[in-house]
């Protein structure tokens, strides 16, 4: 039962880890508050089953978070052959979206705010509204993508409005006081005005002006620019009030923070960091929703052996987890596990990376830019070499090179773009990044940002605290 004036919460994330993570910590950074009761609406089936796993790991932690199982409209995903399983789910929800109407309205005690996924935001926002009830949005990736997300629908707008073609991409889109953005650094969907994930892009674009708020994941040192235009209205007119919170801690920290943390379990890659040199280890890892075709790992594979660091490399074979069989040995090529056997550790299986990066013998982060890792890295304080991917992954890696946490490729490309980036290259470049005191420094300043940022009294800090002063006020 909720305490006498006490708002109630209720949370409704979207799908894929990279989105779920931002849910579990704003989650858990309430939940360890007395002044908010919280739920969280679960999406069942889920779609892998880290998904699954942390769902359960976040109830366990928190019991008194009521969980209100929510489960989708049967959905004939045949008419979008070979679509990503993660975005066919976005759509299922969509048109399950109906259904959270009732759910809100028939929620005890009385729901005061709904916090929802971008991806949700055309559907959530008018249901909460009919129900006079407060709608945040929970924006998983940085500012400086959410500039964008509200700024392309004004953009193809003014196109039309100037008589120029539209189509069949978005184009270039010069963002007002924040930054030009190239079509090739776009998403790469939204080069497509026909496809899904765009419409859907739009429509949740042009609802962004209706949201009491936007709670993000960055923190004002990080993204000053893009966070000053978002505030001041120079991207889009009356843009609802923007909550830099970030960096999230994750939900198992947040839940132990009193507690001293288990020693690692013998033959865990946290364990095999113990035996490592300070900063000598080279991370790599390219997120849990896109697969790495065999050539290209084969070629990583070449990389990390001739680089002559030290390297720990999380493994993904299969878009969903629950599919990936593959044999690590047929995947990395004959005799590489053999020959590397001591100063590398190759594993397909779930880490948490946050506690991984803050292990003092991490010194670089491979990656694709995805945001949660780019803010684990600028956490931790450890440079990233960013190889953007697909999605947000060229927006966010802007935000890496200019917020000082890493080093941005950005001629690498990726499977099925232009070809291989060859082993030799990518060897040259990590034996550079791991060398430069330059690039270790800025990373180290931006690791100092962050946790000022999140400190009591910091910006970060303060944000959380107007935002829960917004739900008191209901």
């Amino acid at each position: 039962m909720a305490n006498a004036g006490r708002p109630h919460v209720m949370f409704i994330p979207s799908a894929g880890m990279g989105h779920l993570l931002p849910f579990f910590r704003v989650i858990a950074a309430l939940a360890n508050r007395d002044d908010v009761d919280i739920s969280v609406v679960t999406v069942l089936p889920t779609v892998s089953a880290a998904e699954a796993d942390h769902f359960a790991g976040l109830f366990e932690s928190f019991p008194h978070i009521r969980r209100v199982d929510f489960n989708l409209v049967p959905f004939d995903a045949s008419e979008f052959p070979g679509a990503d399983p993660f975005l066919l789910r976005w759509e299922a929800l969509r048109r399950s979206a109906h259904l959270f109407g009732p759910l809100i309205a028939g929620a005890s005690p009385r729901v005061s705010a709904v916090v929802t996924d971008i991806t949700l935001t055309s559907h959530v926002i008018p249901i909460a509204k009919e129900l006079d009830v407060q709608c945040h949005v929970l924006f998983v990736s940085c500012a400086t993508m959410l500039s964008l997300c509200a700024y392309v629908p004004v953009h193809l707008d003014s196109k039309a409005a100037a008589g120029g073609q539209v189509g069949p991409g978005v184009g270039d889109v010069d963002i007002p006081a924040v930054r030009r953005i190239p079509e090739r650094c776009l998403p790469p969907a939204l080069l497509d005005l026909n496809k899904l994930f765009t419409k859907q892009f739009i429509d949740n674009g042009r609802l962004t002006t209706e949201a009491d708020g936007f709670l993000v994941n960055t923190f004002d040192a990080l993204e000053p620019v893009a966070l000053a235009a978002l505030r001041d209205g120079k991207v889009v007119a009356d843009f609802p009030p923007v909550y830099a919170i970030g960096p999230f801690n994750s939900h198992t920290s947040a839940s132990t923070t009193a507690k001293q943390q288990p020693a690692a379990p013998a033959g865990s890659p946290a364990a095999w960091l113990d035996g490592q040199p300070a900063r000598s280890v080279v991370y790599v890892a390219f997120g849990n929703r896109y697969f790495v075709s065999q050539e290209q790992l084969q070629e990583i594979a070449a990389g990390l052996e001739a680089s002559g660091c030290r390297f720990l490399w999380v493994i993904k074979t299969t878009t969903v987890d629950r599919d990936d069989k593959a044999e690590l040995a047929d995947v990395l090529g004959k005799g590489f596990l053999e020959r590397v056997r001591g100063r590398g550790l190759v594993t397909k299986a779930w880490v948490d990376q946050e506690a991984l990066l803050k292990h003092p013998s991490v010194g670089m982060f491979l990656s694709h830019s995805g945001w949660n890792s780019v803010t684990e890295a600028a956490a931790a304080g450890v440079p990233l070499l960013a190889w953007p991917r697909n999605g947000d992954h060229r927006v966010n890696a802007t935000v890496v090179a200019s917020g000082g946490v890493g080093v941005w490729m950005e001629h690498w490309s990726w499977d099925g773009e232009d070809e291989l980036v060859t082993g030799e290259e990518i060897g040259d470049k990590v034996k550079e990044v791991m060398a430069d005191k330059a690039v270790r420094a800025r990373a180290a300043r931006t690791g100092e940002e962050a946790a000022m940022a999140v400190a009591e009294g910091g910006t970060s800090y303060r944000s959380l605290q107007e935002f829960v002063g917004k739900l008191k006020a209901t």
